[in-house]
């Protein structure tokens, strides 16, 4: 099976997405439902996607699973919870069909070290006796953290989402490379292979600006702990979904035909349990 292993849906007249804070997001500030994504699936062979949040609400992680319940491609949820809820124990005591994984918006808190705080760490813990994964969003103001609590969970599954937020356009490898070498010799923690275009120039960048961040994911994780994702539509700020795909075969060009089968889909069917 090929996986597209992150994309989002929203209308954003049913509900704000508080992270569209500018005119910066304006191409994107749409519907986009899964009819506008499905023949780019189509036309590049993809057979499943995880389908993850956006926004911190229950009631859009309810509407996505709603959407994977249907037909279509849509093989599994990375929805939202909050860690932090005393009784997320209860919640998740049945997780609800099609939820693989939960998500925060890490990046955004105010403490870098936000993964640590105890509840925190008490509702990861509580993902990881539900059996779900948990998708990383930080950059790499927050890896350490990140670091931290790979290290301290071993029974839970976490994935780092868009290989940790490298500031491309910049140009800036370290700290980043260090803290993402550091992160993949962690067992329990894969890598997503996305949202690299978004933090580069969105008007000027070239494929060889990009291909060492991506060499770098495929390096310190190896393939079978990489899997490649769209990041549809943000991906749309800086290029096409072709665009995307061609990206990241081209990084992976150099492996196996096995190690490719990898990441354009047996890690994510592997990781989050969608692979059938």
């Amino acid at each position: 099976m090929r996986i597209d292993a992150h994309h989002h849906l929203w209308d954003p007249t049913r509900r704000e997405q508080p992270w569209m804070d500018g005119p910066w997001a304006d191409p994107i500030r749409r519907r986009h439902a899964l009819s506008d994504l499905a023949p780019h699936l189509t036309a590049h062979g993809v057979d499943g996607t995880v389908l993850v949040q956006s926004s911190s609400s229950y009631e859009e992680t309810a509407e996505l699973l709603a959407v994977a319940a249907g037909e279509g491609p849509v093989r599994g949820v990375v929805g939202w919870a909050d860690l932090t809820d005393a009784g997320l124990a209860d919640a998740l005591a049945k997780p609800p069909a099609g939820l693989v994984g939960i998500r925060h918006q890490v990046q955004d808190e105010p403490d870098p070290d936000w993964l640590d705080r105890p509840d925190v760490r008490r509702g990861l813990g509580t993902l990881a006796a539900a059996g779900l994964v948990y998708d990383l969003l930080v950059t790499p103001r927050e890896l350490p953290a990140a670091h931290r609590a790979v290290a301290d969970l071993p029974e839970l599954a976490f994935v780092l989402d868009h290989a940790g937020k490298p500031a491309v356009a910049r140009g800036d490898w370290q700290p980043w490379a260090d803290a993402a070498a550091a992160l993949g010799r962690l067992p329990n923690v894969s890598c997503k292979l996305s949202g690299l275009v978004t933090e580069a120039d969105w008007a000027a960048w070239r494929p060889q600006q990009i291909l060492p961040y991506a060499r770098h994911v495929l390096d310190a994780f190896g393939p079978d702990r990489v899997m490649f994702g769209s990041d549809w539509p943000v991906c749309t700020l800086a290029a096409d979904y072709e665009d995307v795909v061609a990206l990241a075969e081209s990084a992976t060009c150099h492996l196996t035909a096995g190690e490719r089968a990898a990441v354009f889909g047996g890690t994510a069917g592997r990781v989050y349990g969608i692979g059938t």
